[in-house]
């Protein structure tokens, strides 16, 4: 297989997974019960049990040693075919391999496992197994695969750290200890992916959150339930402000809606049915049972039915900034990125069939329009389909989900841009087209979604008189460019590193008076800078100078404003520019001028 293609790649991270597990277990004879390990995008895993001994981050040396050891033996991997009862004998004294064996059994069929070392190879320990009688294998496991040849292929790896994970992600399993790691095909692949995690690390927006004071998410409060403090709630109003004068300019109408409803609104939209996992427990008002929203379309389809609709009125563009509550799971919860309480820039739009086509492209337009706003300039799209062999996770007859993922493949290569499909990922009622952006490091993020969809329209009886006077059904389009605003701050804080454009930035300018005698000047000089709707903050500590400044900049405020003698007598202001050492001497007047350019023009640079 040739070593550029991403298959490659899965197979030797799989394989990599293997070679640490067999490590384990000669280092651990007896003490390691292996639950699963599978390749991911950036590397592999490898779940747990450890009897008897506790394994961490110290361990790592030692096992990574005893890796490089089977490496150097190159031991050949050997897929096998074997029955599910041999395979139970093979794994006798593992429960998670049984309950594995338990759905290959009931699905009926064979059980595949991969040896590692499985050809007469210099110490490769001597076993029987059901499934090779007599012959050598140093390493065993139940797996589906893929994997390359032999383990000297595997020449550049790294284990990166110990977490704890329930066993198949359900907190209502034992906890497990799971390994990460990585591993690619040269060194130099390896020893650049190391560099861009440790940026990574430093741009870790659960870092830069506290040290910025953007955010806190409390224990007292509750998993996934996220506080804005008063920087962040900055950024977020910003963000809000771009898009009520975005969504106003393309003739979208705002409303606002409850955060509970009665339960029977999501039991006719479906979610009650097909997304019960993710919504919280009903709770009993006036002898009914209310669902606080995990999503807002059933009160927009209130919205439209306020009153009869005309064709004339279409398309309608119903837009809410809006909180949902969705329980997602424990172990899924990361900071900004996966929270319970979620801000979408949500909108709906009920047009007519012939409309359908213009619509998706003025959202895609709006779209790649907020993404440049921002400078996000790597991006892609997945068309998100439904899964042809579970239709029962989705509503709707195969007829109108052709239509309508035709619909969404047309305006997409109408656009001309690069995208690829994703079977399985389509929401429940209708294909959608997701967003994936890459940050700075080229790290790939979910992002915006449209999705279009025949079928509440149809669910809550959504009719409009067309010209012929004839009742129809509108088509409806969800849309929410950014997604959530909770994941997008996270992807920006982590994008930019915490250095926000100056329109964004939670303090626009600090203003640092050299002496407690330039006081007044440096009063006067906020005053003006706050009328102009500058975000400015006077630091007229008792530290010393270069304290203040270094301060601020770690802060990553835009622009440091120094005033000593000089500067308050000719009524100007000396100008630090953040990330650069040099200053600029300006008039006040001048000054403020630049700065309500970059922050008019939503500017991207200081």
């Amino acid at each position: 297989m040739d070593k550029n293609n991403p298959e490659y790649l899965k197979a030797l991270r799989h394989t990599a997974e293997h070679i640490l597990m067999q490590a384990m277990e000669e280092l651990w004879p007896g003490k390691i019960i292996k639950a699963m390990g599978p390749p991911t995008d950036d590397g592999f895993y490898f779940d747990f049990e450890a009897k008897g001994v506790k394994i961490s981050e110290d361990d790592f040396p030692r096992i990574e040693e005893k890796m490089y050891q089977i490496v150097q033996r190159n031991l050949p991997l050997v897929r096998k075919e074997i029955s599910v009862e041999e395979a139970r004998k093979l794994f006798a004294n593992n429960p998670y391999k049984q309950e594995w064996l338990d759905e290959i059994g009931a699905r009926g069929e064979k059980a595949v496992v991969y040896y590692t070392g499985l050809k007469s190879t210099p110490g490769a320990a001597r076993r029987d197994s059901p499934g090779v009688k007599g012959e050598n294998y140093a390493f065993v496991d139940l797996c589906a695969g893929p994997h390359v040849k032999s383990t000297g292929e595997v020449k550049a790896f790294k284990l990166l750290k110990v977490a704890g994970a329930y066993w198949r992600g359900d907190e209502r399993n034992k906890m497990l200890t799971r390994i990460y790691g990585t591993a690619f095909p040269s060194q130099k692949e390896l020893d650049d992916y190391l560099k861009r995690l440790e940026e990574a690390k430093k741009r870790d927006h659960r870092k830069l959150g506290q040290e910025l004071e953007l955010f806190v998410i409390p224990s007292e409060v509750g998993p996934g339930l996220l506080i804005w403090l008063p920087n962040g709630a900055t950024v977020r109003r910003e963000i809000e402000k771009l898009i009520y004068q975005e969504q106003e300019k393309r003739g979208y109408l705002h409303v606002y809606s409850p955060h509970i409803g009665r339960k029977q609104l999501w039991v006719t939209s479906g979610h009650w049915d097909l997304y019960r996992d993710k919504m919280y427990a009903p709770m009993t008002i006036d002898e009914e049972e209310y669902l606080v929203k995990p999503m807002n379309c059933p009160f927009h389809m209130m919205v439209y039915r306020a009153r009869p609709r005309s064709y004339r009125e279409l398309p309608l563009r119903v837009a809410e900034i809006a909180s949902v509550y969705r329980y997602e799971r424990p172990g899924e919860l990361s900071g900004m990125l996966r929270v319970r309480y979620i801000t979408q820039d949500d909108a709906h739009i009920f047009c007519r069939p012939d409309q359908v086509m213009d619509e998706f492209l003025r959202v895609f337009d709006l779209i790649t329009f907020l993404l440049a706003t921002f400078g996000v300039e790597d991006y892609r799209f997945r068309i998100s389909l439904r899964d042809p062999k579970n239709k029962d996770k989705y509503l709707g007859d195969d007829a109108i989900w052709q239509e309508a993922e035709a619909k969404i493949i047309e305006a997409v290569e109408k656009k001309k841009v690069p995208y690829f499909k994703a079977e399985g990922e389509a929401a429940f009622y209708g294909p959608k087209l997701d967003v994936i952006v890459k940050d700075a490091l080229g790290r790939e993020w979910q992002a915006g979604t449209i999705q279009i969809d025949f079928m509440l329209p149809e669910r809550f009886q959504l009719e409009y008189i067309d010209a012929d006077g004839q009742k129809r059904r509108p088509v409806l389009i969800h849309r929410a460019p950014l997604g959530s605003l909770e994941r997008w701050v996270g992807f920006l804080i982590e994008h930019y590193g915490g250095a926000f454009p100056v329109w964004l930035a939670p303090i626009q300018a600090v203003v640092l008076p050299i002496t407690e005698k330039h006081n007044n000047y440096t009063q006067k000089l906020v005053d003006q800078l706050k009328e102009e709707g500058v975000r400015v903050k006077l630091d007229n500590s008792n530290q010393t100078l270069s304290y203040r400044i270094r301060h601020w900049e770690m802060q990553k405020v835009p622009y440091l404003l120094v005033v000593g003698d000089r500067e308050a007598k000719r009524g100007t202001v000396n100008v630090r520019k953040r990330g650069e050492e040099k200053q600029v001497e300006l008039e006040l007047a001048e000054f403020k001028n630049y700065l309500k350019d970059k922050i008019s023009h939503r500017s991207l640079g200081v």
